[in-house]
């Protein structure tokens, strides 16, 4: 008798119980209906990259909310969604459950993680899209209690980048064998230009033209010409070309290469950028096989056609004083240059005139991937500077030599 009184006693409590946790859910989600009760949102998101190993990086997050009710709401059941996008290529995501937030302005704080193997295919799609990104963040609560969704501003950045345009030049650079039967410079390099390939998911093919002039009353072959990417020391592509070219005794020809980088190692490049607080050095080394006299072959470093690039970025506007420049020159040479010599007729080339490498540059910044615009100075370093003269001669004249570096902007 006794046993069974309890047993309909503690029912009732559980009952009561129940029916008073669905009043309490219907009346909160009543008074949010109904307008009595505020909605929580969401006013904000703040990232940063909080490490990187071999395999992820983590991404710290920061929620900016909003409850404008007199008490804390946690309403049985508050879910953050959370989502980063770069050109539709979903790269980090994550959803945090059993969120309460205090009453007034708050900030909850949750980590998400990005596969580093995401990289490459963003990568791939930034340079099919002429160097562009656009990123977009999502970020939303969800209460299953009140069957509402307080979604954020959605955070939406276009950005774009320039890696090429200072291969792009008409400076004239001397070619030197340092052989002691040929004498110096072999051949002058007076323009070089780039553009991208047909990028695929597995390179990234990158077409140079080199716009060579032979001083030599003979004939050079150009059997060979080779090159080494790297990307803050990571080596991401080598190769040779499969074309070989004769330059003419006095006249000039265009030689065509095209360089690859393997994006199967960007991911590797990826953790030294993080680790290097967003600075990339993008490096690209050539050398050459010559064919001179007597049939004789040999391998030629191009030192002076070295190029390198500085890669900053601010990915989600974060960094202090990062402006998300990156600036590029031409490479260094120990030799000294010549006055630009004169093609023959009909060929096809720019003007004899270097351009002066003294002088101050002003670019327009891409800001990384979340900056506005602005304008930086480029900075000057040593290395070739030439004047025109009627003729080509084989022998260098002594001249104080100086190139500019000019910001490019962007991520890559």
């Amino acid at each position: 008798m006794l046993s069974t009184l309890e047993s309909v006693l503690l029912g009732s409590k559980l009952r009561i119980a129940g029916v008073a946790v669905l009043l309490l859910g219907a009346s909160v989600g009543g008074a949010f209906a109904l307008g009595v009760l505020g909605a929580p949102t969401v006013t904000g998101v703040d990232n940063e990259f909080a490490g990187v190993d071999e395999t992820q990086t983590t991404i710290q997050s920061d929620l900016r909310v909003r409850n404008p009710n007199p008490i804390g709401a946690n309403l049985g059941g508050l879910t953050v969604d959370y989502a980063i996008d770069m050109n539709g290529i979903r790269m980090a995501e994550g959803t945090k459950s059993g969120v309460e937030v205090a009453q007034g302005n708050s900030t909850l704080p949750f980590t998400t993680y990005m596969a580093n193997d995401r990289i490459p295919e963003w990568w791939v799609s930034h340079v099919s899209n002429g160097e562009q990104t656009t990123l977009t963040v999502d970020a939303s609560i969800h209460s299953s209690t009140v069957g509402q969704s307080f979604g954020a501003p959605k955070v939406e950045r276009s950005i774009e980048t320039d890696m090429l345009s200072q291969f792009n030049s008409t400076e004239t650079r001397p070619v030197n064998a340092s052989q002691p039967l040929v004498s110096d410079p072999i051949l002058y390099v007076n323009e070089t230009s780039a553009q991208w390939g047909e990028v695929n998911e597995s390179r990234t093919p990158l077409n140079l033209d080199f716009r060579v002039y032979n001083p030599k009353p003979y004939p050079v072959g150009v059997s060979e010409i080779g090159y080494e990417i790297t990307m803050n020391d990571v080596p991401v592509g080598e190769g040779t070309t499969e074309q070989g070219y004769t330059v003419g005794p006095e006249s000039a020809e265009t030689v065509e290469t095209t360089t690859l980088i393997d994006n199967t190692e960007l991911d590797e490049w990826w953790v030294t950028h993080l680790e290097r607080d967003q600075v990339t050095d993008l490096r690209i080394e050539f050398y050459a096989r010559l064919e001179v006299t007597d049939g004789e072959t040999i391998r030629v470093p191009l030192r002076s056609l070295t190029y390198t690039e500085t890669i900053e970025t601010d990915i989600f506007g974060n960094e202090a004083g990062g402006s998300g420049d990156a600036g590029g020159e031409s490479g260094d040479d120990d030799s000294t240059a010549t006055p630009r010599p004169t093609e023959t007729p009909g060929d096809s080339t720019a003007d004899g005139t270097a351009t002066d490498a003294g002088s101050d540059t002003t670019t327009t910044d891409d800001g990384g991937l979340l900056d506005d615009t602005t304008t930086s100075e480029g900075t000057t370093t040593e290395g070739s500077e030439t004047t025109s003269a009627p003729t080509p001669t084989d022998t260098p004249t002594n001249e104080t030599s100086g190139t500019t570096t000019t910001d490019d902007g962007g991520l890559f």
